[in-house]
């Protein structure tokens, strides 16, 4: 796994790695997160930190994903509208039968074409077709399905589909955060970053005991550390 450089930063690497890790693990804005690390001494602008996360996010997400494990084959899709610039638009996502978000994908429309790019996605990330396929009674799921010649399983049902409805909500609190997303392309990088994070250190605590929990925690945050860690 290849370091990643923080050449011509003006902050050392340490700072940067918990700046980011500020914003994207939890609901911060940006002046939240300049306000905890200037509670520890560290004088460092909001705009910082947002060049920060767009420089540094996509390389800690990228080395993050290859720690992940595979995928249960029961997937989850849904879609959600946004507001980007002033403009409706849907952001697709899809999470698996225990709740780790696939993919998100912001497109303009809420139709087949778009139905098929996010399960040509998900088929090209996870390298595997999934066994079951639950999703609302949308239409453009049925007919990407079959494009897509799919053997899978495809349950359509809206109550069925209550493990990706809850996982909207951080989405919406994010939004709420930032006073929305400014453009599709910046609101892709951002979710995709978040997504990651969140993937990374959840360790469904509800379902394990305090133990193992801080087991699976001080393994994420070890492999954090070599995830970030900088060019020697």
């Amino acid at each position: 796994m290849n370091p990643i450089s923080y050449r011509y930063c003006h902050f050392p690497p340490v700072v940067v790695q918990h700046a980011v890790w500020l914003y994207c693990r939890f609901t911060l804005s940006l002046r939240d997160a300049e306000d905890l690390l200037a509670e520890r001494g560290i004088e460092v602008s909001y705009e910082t930190i947002r060049r920060w996360v767009a420089r540094f996010g996509p390389a800690y997400a990228r080395k993050l994903r290859k720690f992940r494990p595979r995928a249960h084959p029961q997937w989850h899709l849904d879609e959600m509208f946004v507001s980007i610039g002033g403009q409706r638009m849907y952001l697709w996502r899809a999470v698996d039968q225990d709740g780790e978000l696939l993919d998100v994908l912001v497109q303009a429309k809420r139709d087949k074409r778009a139905a098929l790019k996010l399960m040509r996605r998900l088929l090209k990330k996870q390298g595997f077709a999934p066994r079951t396929i639950v999703t609302d009674k949308l239409r453009a799921y049925s007919a990407a399905v079959r494009d897509l010649g799919l053997t899978a399983w495809h349950h359509r049902a809206r109550w069925k589909n209550n493990r990706i409805e809850g996982s909207h909500v951080p989405i919406r609190r994010r939004e709420r955060k930032m006073q929305g997303f400014r453009s599709p392309g910046s609101a892709q990088r951002f979710l995709s970053i978040f997504a990651t994070v969140s993937n990374h250190f959840n360790t469904r605590r509800h379902l394990i005991s305090a133990n193992k929990h801080r087991e699976l925690r001080d393994l994420a945050f070890a492999r954090w550390t070599a995830a970030t860690a900088p060019a020697a």
